[in-house]
């Protein structure tokens, strides 16, 4: 019973080691980048605002699920390149399908940045909502 627990552990460290090294992999993605960057972004302007706890949790799961969707778009994309490394209509079909869920989720995260964030930067610049 030992011996399972212990290789239980190590198979859980192992998930997490290889989720990190997807991470730093995902990292020198441009786009990744580029979320990451907003991400830090958002999350700095959540604390300077002083956002709800409600506020807080729609962002954080807002920035997760664009990051997500992004790193799947990602793994569609390397996993097509390899398996079909020449131009096909029918590849490139399913990778512009997968850049459009990643575009609509963006979308929806800057509406949600924006419903959440306008009034307070309208109170600092007097502008109105």
């Amino acid at each position: 019973m030992e011996a399972l627990k212990n290789s239980n552990n190590k198979n859980f460290f192992k998930s997490f080691h290889f989720a990190i090294s997807g991470l730093k992999l995902a990292f020198k993605e441009r786009n990744f980048k580029i979320f990451c960057f907003i991400a830090v972004l958002v999350i700095l302007l959540m604390f300077l605002f002083k956002v709800s706890l409600f506020e807080k949790i729609i962002l954080i799961l807002t920035i997760s699920f664009t990051m997500a969707l992004e790193l799947i778009n990602t793994q569609i994309e390397k996993t097509l390149d390899f398996l079909h490394p020449s131009y096909h209509p029918k590849i490139k079909a399913i990778k512009d399908i997968s850049a459009g869920a990643v575009l609509i989720m963006c979308l929806g995260a800057a509406i949600v940045g924006i419903l959440i964030f306008l009034p307070r930067f309208s109170e600092i610049f007097r502008l109105k909502p």
